[in-house]
Order: structure tokens, then C-alpha cells, then sequence
């Protein structure tokens, strides 16, 4: 919703919203562009000379402001429905979807058809740090926009990506996730199919080879597929791959035919896999291997994705969204990678709705599993489930130490960074991920060590 609010604004519309909690950096980038955010949802925020008011999909009826758009008969739509008509319908649009990766993959594809001197335009639920904001308005002819397979709005159930006239879709992986819209992975599958059947005989689909439900899918597809993967077979293939503090180097083929050399700063496999997959949509979308290069090698990566924070008494504190067990190991393998000689240290705060329940009660486990030390947080208490559904951090924790892992649950913010200060020496990496704001733990942990607080 910061994304399209930008967008808009940048296109000459007077621009407001309300939000209950709003944190960086989407706040942030608000704060920079003078967009005004109500807090919390009132009657009194709804302007008398609004054109149209854009309901998120965390809205609900009970919301005070939507009650009142209903009651006074105020135009209304989602933002999929805004961004299809306002911005997708005269480009060329490129979706990016899957369960994991696709923010990155997203910013990275931009980045580089910038880099490229193409223009275009992009949408994405996270800050590139080569942009500083979550969206851009170029000249170009592509608009590459995030696929979000969660739901709509209140009214609109299905997925946000039914709505974005996909040219190009690019597919990395199928898993279950939003336990809270999706029943079972079945469920799931049926939304990324009904996302291939919209692509028309002239696009293209790319799928990532290493999923296998995403292979499946991309049958159904009519339009010309092609795959990627590091290590199983497929149309395009990361080769010879070496890794060092900068990120990797490594060899891209195509069609058993080596096609060039690239570099950046891509730790893990997961990382690769996304580089790759943006090689391939570049290549589709007519650029070279020569004009692919330097966007690779330039990427600074997006806010909250393996970010570093900051350093204080040579304590590196790492910030990262992850909150799906497959995102935490891939995370946890990039943060080894990246500083293999540091003792690494994971802080998770269970904050989503798949995170909260018990969906993932093992998997959490075997996903923190790889860190050094580990330190569960308390269950995000907002939005609290039924006790016979809800995430076992205790178990967690047991099952941590039976993997010969040493971990602790600590509810509060406050009680981790004290906790941390007394254990933490010079070269640890402290690694927190949460999908929210948590408690602003990263912040309050530098200045701990810093001795400010």
C-alpha cells in the first residue's frame, strides 16, 4: 500500500492514508515523500472531496474507516485493481512470483534493467537500497511488479497477481504458506495455476527447476516455458560457482551453452538461484550478457534482507524479514556464507500467522538449527490463537537443544538485549528476523553495546 501510495503521488494525485502500525522503512519513505498516515483508523480521516478510497486486505468490516466509506457511498478499490489500471495496462508486465524470493528477485531484475539504461518501472513490497523507495516510474516499456499470492481485499478474496495482466511470469518455488487464507497446499497450487493460465501465448514463463510443484505447474502453461536451477537439470544453469567475502562469482548456461560469467553479492544457494532467474528474465526481455553484468555486480540488495545494521564493538547486528521456516535456513546458510568465521548467533520473533501456529512446529527447529546459538522470542501477542493452535516456543527451544544446538526462549525484547550483552563478544554476528518492527530490537541492541542505554 506505501508502494501504490508513492505511485500515486508521483503521478499528481493528493494522497493520504491510515494504517494502525506503520515502521521503517515503509514509514520512512512516507515520511520522505510528505504522505500524511493516520493513526489509528477514525471516521475523521476520510477527506470530504475523496475520489476513491483503496482498501487494503488486512481491512475488515468493524474497521471504523471502512464503515464509513460504506456508509457514505465512497467510490472504493484494491490496490491490485488501482495498480492494473492506473499503471500495468499500457507496459509490458513482468511478475514475479513464489513463495520465497521474489522481493529480492524483483528488486534485482529492476535494478538491473536500470543499470541497462531500459527505464522501467517497478512495484515491490521491500526497499531496494540501489532506489531508496519500494517503487519507480520509468519510460520504459516494462513494469516489473511483485506477484503476491495473498488475498485481495475484503471483497476480493483471490490472489493480489490475478490482477496484473502477467507478459512474463517468473515462477522460483511453490510451498505451503498464509495459513490464514490457505487451507493446504493444494490450495496454494491453485492459485499459481490460475496465474500461469493468464499468461498469453506469447509470453513466457520461467520456473524455477529446483521446485518440483512449481515444474508441475508450469505445465499447465501455454505459452513458452523455460526453466533454471543451480544443480538439476535445466534450460538455464549456474556453473563453476566460487564464493568469497564479496559474494559469488559463477558461470551461466543455457541450453548446455555457456553464456557468460557473472558476479555479486549473492551468498547461498538461494541467492544464486534468484541471480540466475534474473539472468533469464533479462536475457527474455532482450538485454545481453554484457549489459546483464554490471546491474549483477552493482546490487546493493533490499532493506531487511540480510541487512547489516550496524557494528558496535565488533558485534555485527543483521536484520532480515524471514519468517517461513525454508526463509530462515536460507538465511541462516547466506549469513554463514557471507561471514563463515564469525560465531552466528539467530534471534526469531514468530510475528506472521503461519509463524504463529503450529503449522511449522518442527520445522523451525531444523531451519534455526544451522546458527551457533539461538534465542526464540515470544509469540507476537497482538493477534494471539487459540493455545491448541498456536506455536510451541518452549518446543521449539527443545527441539533446538536435542539437535545439540544451544537456544533459549526469552518473551521480551527488552530481556533478549540484556541477555545478549552479557554473552556477546567481538566477531559475533547477531542475526534478528521478524516480519514486523520487533520491538525495535536491532536498534536497542547497538546502542546496548554501544553503552548509550
Amino acid at each position: 500500500m506505501a508502494s501504490l501510495a508513492g505511485m500515486l503521488h508521483e503521478k499528481g494525485y493528493r494522497v493520504s492514508g491510515s494504517d494502525q502500525d506503520v515502521y521503517p522503512p515503509m514509514s520512512e519513505m512516507l515520511d520522505r515523500l510528505g504522505i500524511t498516515v493516520h493513526s489509528p483508523y477514525r471516521p475523521e480521516n476520510l477527506a470530504p472531496d475523496l475520489d476513491l478510497v483503496v482498501v487494503g486486505n488486512a481491512i475488515s468490516r468493524g474497521n471504523p474507516e471502512l464503515e464509513e466509506v460504506l456508509d457514505r457511498g465512497l467510490p472504493f478499490a484494491s490496490m491490485p485493481e488501482v495498480t492494473k489500471e492506473l499503471f500495468l495496462r499500457s507496459r509490458r508486465s513482468v511478475v514475479v512470483a513464489g513463495t520465497h524470493g521474489k522481493t529480492t528477485t524483483t528488486s534485482l531484475m529492476s535494478w538491473v534493467l536500470q543499470r541497462s539504461k531500459r527505464n522501467p518501472s517497478f512495484l515491490v513490497g521491500g526497499i531496494p537500497l540501489n532506489f531508496g523507495k519500494s517503487y519507480r516510474l520509468g519510460e520504459g516499456e516494462c513494469f516489473v511488479i511483485e506477484g503476491d499470492e495473498y488475498d485481495t481485499a475484503y471483497f476480493d478474496k483471490g490472489p493480489k497477481f490475478l490482477h496484473y495482466l502477467p507478459q512474463l511470469v517468473v515462477l522460483g518455488n511453490v510451498e505451503y504458506d498464509h495459513a490464514d487464507i490457505y487451507p493446504d497446499l493444494d490450495s496454494v497450487a491453485v492459485a499459481f495455476r490460475r496465474l500461469v493460465n493468464l499468461i498469453p501465448r506469447r509470453g513466457s514463463l520461467l520456473v524455477g527447476a529446483g521446485s518440483p510443484l512449481a515444474m508441475d505447474i508450469a505445465k499447465g502453461a501455454f505459452c513458452r516455458v523455460e526453466s533454471f536451477a543451480l544443480e538439476a537439470s535445466a534450460t538455464w544453469q549456474a556453473r563453476a560457482v566460487r564464493v568469497d567475502g564479496n559474494g559469488s562469482r559463477f558461470e551461466v548456461w543455457k541450453d548446455g551453452n555457456r553464456y557468460g560469467e557473472m558476479a555479486g553479492p549473492f551468498w547461498g544457494g538461494a541467492a544464486l538461484t534468484n541471480a540466475l532467474a534474473v539472468v533469464a528474465t533479462a536475457q527474455h526481455l532482450g538485454l545481453s550478457a554484457e549489459e546483464i553484468a554490471p546491474g549483477l555486480s552493482s546490487f546493493r540488495g533490499v532493506a531487511r534482507r540480510l541487512e547489516v545494521r550496524g557494528e558496535e564493538g565488533g558485534v555485527m547486528v543483521v536484520d532480515d524479514f524471514a519468517h517461513h521456516p525454508t526463509a530462515i535456513r536460507q538465511t541462516v546458510e547466506s549469513a554463514r556464507l557471507r561471514w563463515p568465521q564469525r560465531r552466528l548467533w539467530a534471534i526469531f520473533e514468530p510475528r506472521s500467522y503461519t509463524a504463529r501456529s503450529q503449522v511449522f512446529q518442527r520445522a523451525f527447529a531444523e531451519a534455526l538449527g544451522a546458527a551457533d546459538a539461538v534465542i526464540l522470542a515470544g509469540v507476537y501477542s497482538s493477534s494471539r490463537l487459540p493455545a491448541e493452535k498456536e506455536l510451541s516456543e518452549e518446543r521449539v527451544v527443545e527441539d533446538l537443544r536435542r539437535l545439540g544446538v544451544e537456544a533459549w526462549f526469552i518473551p521480551e525484547v527488552k530481556e533478549i538485549v540484556s541477555f545478549l550483552t552479557e554473552r556477546l563478544r567481538a566477531d559475533d554476528v547477531v542475526l534478528g528476523m521478524s516480519n514486523g518492527a520487533f520491538g525495535g530490537f536491532h536498534e536497542m541492541l547497538l546502542q546496548r553495546l554501544s553503552g548509550k542505554v
